[in-house]
């Protein structure tokens, strides 16, 4: 089978590593699994317990809409069928974030790689790369702009099939941190595989993010999200990545190693530095980001 395991190219920069406030004593920590990858919430407030517990429950309720790994999901029964009726208003909206990133990015970012995906993975866990003929003829299955979505159904054409991978983890952070700040809370970090910063840690001018590749970002009320194009492989050897090119078909061959985008929501973060790993070159990564205020290039590296 494929390495599914994903290299975590940022970590939060653990509290006893730096010098910290004496508040930093009081934050209260989770660690858990969010849409596949590893999770934490970071906070400190007298009822942090309740509030991890009604964090915690909105992630599995948005696993129930956006996971490939749950048959019941909304997105597995809409690649299962081509149709889903009556979609949760959080696909809609993810949808129509991919579709804005789809347009700034010039189709790069392309939810509809999922067959393409998988071709990768089946061919790989039997041992073999895909063949030139089998990607040519999966390549006719994608397309983001065949895709049709409204509040009555979700609609894909035969053989085409949707991931929302690249952008999933972030949009499932952004709407934990709107479901707390709905609440009036603040001042807490949610990494559900991209961070989004609700506020700053207390007692600092920010959240303290390392970068395993180097540096530190300070996130307060902001996002961040990493995309390596060697993150997760399909190849024993660690050579063939994960993000795949819509046009050719072929695996990302980036000039970096890790792409870190900031922005104000995760979920535009995430996107587009997932697009990034497809990109030749930093000006074509900042042409993207212009069509969105308030992104920067963290690091390319």
């Amino acid at each position: 089978m494929p390495n599914l395991t994903r290299r975590r190219f940022l970590t939060l920069t653990a509290v006893a590593l730096l010098p910290l406030p004496a508040r930093a004593a009081e934050i209260t920590q989770w660690h858990g699994v969010a849409m596949g990858a590893e999770a934490a919430i970071y906070l400190s407030h007298p009822d942090a317990p309740a509030i991890i517990a009604r964090a915690v429950a909105e992630i599995d309720r948005l696993e129930n809409i956006f996971s490939l790994y749950r048959a019941d999901s909304a997105l597995s029964r809409l690649n299962a069928t081509g149709r889903l009726a009556a979609p949760p208003f959080e696909l809609l909206e993810c949808l129509a974030l991919c579709s804005r990133v789809h347009a700034a990015t010039q189709g790069l970012f392309d939810p509809t790689v999922q067959p393409l995906w998988q071709l990768y993975a089946t061919s790989f866990a039997a041992g073999r790369a895909p063949s030139h003929d089998e990607i040519a003829a999966t390549l006719k299955q994608i397309g983001f702009a065949r895709v049709t979505y409204d509040n009555d159904a979700v609609r894909l054409p035969t053989g085409m099939a949707l991931t929302l991978n690249g952008v999933a983890q972030g949009f499932v952070a952004d709407k934990v941190a709107e479901l707390l700040a709905a609440e009036g809370l603040t001042d807490i970090l949610i990494n559900t595989g991209e961070f989004r910063a609700l506020g700053r840690m207390p007692g600092a001018a920010g959240w303290p993010v390392k970068l395993v590749s180097g540096g530190e970002v300070s996130l307060a009320a902001r996002a961040l999200a990493t995309s390596s194009p060697l993150g997760t492989v399909f190849d024993a050897a660690g050579t063939v990545g994960h993000i795949l090119h819509p046009v050719t078909g072929l695996p990302a061959t980036s000039l970096w190693t890790s792409v870190s985008i900031s922005a104000a929501s995760s979920g535009l973060a995430d996107a587009l530095s997932t697009a990034a790993c497809l990109m030749p070159d930093r000006a074509s990564v900042a042409q993207a980001l212009a069509a969105f205020p308030q992104t920067r290039i963290e690091a390319l590296v």
